[in-house]
């Protein structure tokens, strides 16, 4: 399917892919050579890491250097960085090649790429793979990873269309079913299945810690599955997490504000006592809860 892929940020999403990419298992023969390159933070860079790993190919020590050639780049950095990456890496990089990402929000992503890429943005078909794992890095990548999963497609006005069937085909090589969105719709819907959530699952977390340390290691000593599953996703981390929130402040923030008007209805029904309300409100969320297909 592709010659070279560069994989901009060595970490769990493009480990993963350059994994899925090159396993036989999962596509035989999609990508002949995979090159990577990530920020060093002290010691070995996670794309020299992947190196060793055999994730990758080669690594490099500047993106222009880890693109040359490419004709697939996956960008997977932190979405505030997207810009900085892009600007770096376009002077090496193919008029043929296809640019993708694996940012959380949409149009910031977009701005940044019209920014970095000018002329050239018809290149850059914006991507958010709906996959991870409580934990990233390097070391977590598996070419399984986007088996089974959605993959979201914002294309751009300046997209080709032989382009965009490029990127779908490259997302269901690895296993992916693809869903075609615009990026304001994007943004709007994950900030109500995605963004929100983990905001109140890192609230929720702060809220156990404000108890003190005692009490928290109490509670914590006998938790059980239900806290288990809902405070999973407080395990991601700021790297993440700030830039999403930042980038989606708005979409977030609306979205905030509708839980807030849910939980107030659930704190009236509780503290006065109105037991039936009460188990309307958790019957009627419990009823779409169970309907979702997955």
């Amino acid at each position: 399917m592709f010659e070279q892929l560069a994989v901009i940020g060595c970490g769990l999403m493009g480990g993963s892919f350059a994994a899925a990419l090159k396993d036989s298992a999962h596509v035989a023969g999609g990508v002949k050579r995979v090159t990577g390159y990530s920020r060093t933070r002290g010691g070995a860079s996670a794309a020299h890491r992947a190196q060793a790993l055999g994730l990758i190919d080669q690594a490099f020590d500047t993106p222009a250097a880890a693109v040359n050639g490419a004709d697939l780049v996956l960008i997977a950095v932190p979405v505030g960085a997207t810009q900085a990456v892009l600007a770096d890496l376009l002077p090496a990089l193919s008029p043929k090649a296809l640019v993708m990402d694996v940012g959380s929000t949409k149009r910031d992503v977009v701005a940044a790429a019209r920014a970095a890429l000018g002329a050239r943005v018809g290149q850059f078909v914006p991507a958010h793979p709906i996959a991870g794992k409580e934990t990233g890095g390097i070391e977590q990548a598996e070419a399984a990873l986007y088996q089974g999963r959605s993959i979201i497609l914002t294309p751009l006005p300046e997209n080709d269309a032989a382009l965009v069937a490029r990127a779908q085909s490259s997302w269901e090589a690895v296993g992916c079913r693809v869903v075609h969105m615009s990026p304001e719709a994007h943004d709007q819907t994950f900030a109500a299945v995605s963004h929100l959530p983990h905001l109140l699952a890192f609230a929720y977390m702060q809220g156990l810690m404000g108890q003190g340390a005692d009490t928290l290691q109490q509670h914590l000593a006998v938790a059980g599955p239900g806290f288990r599953d809902f405070s999973r996703i407080a395990g991601s981390t700021s790297a993440i997490w700030r830039d999403i929130f930042s980038a989606n402040r708005d979409e977030v923030l609306a979205q905030l504000a509708m839980f807030e008007g849910a939980l107030a209805q659930f704190k009236h029904a509780l503290a006065e006592a109105r037991d039936e309300d009460l188990a309307r409100l958790v019957d009627e969320a419990s009823a779409v809860r169970s309907s979702w297909p997955r």
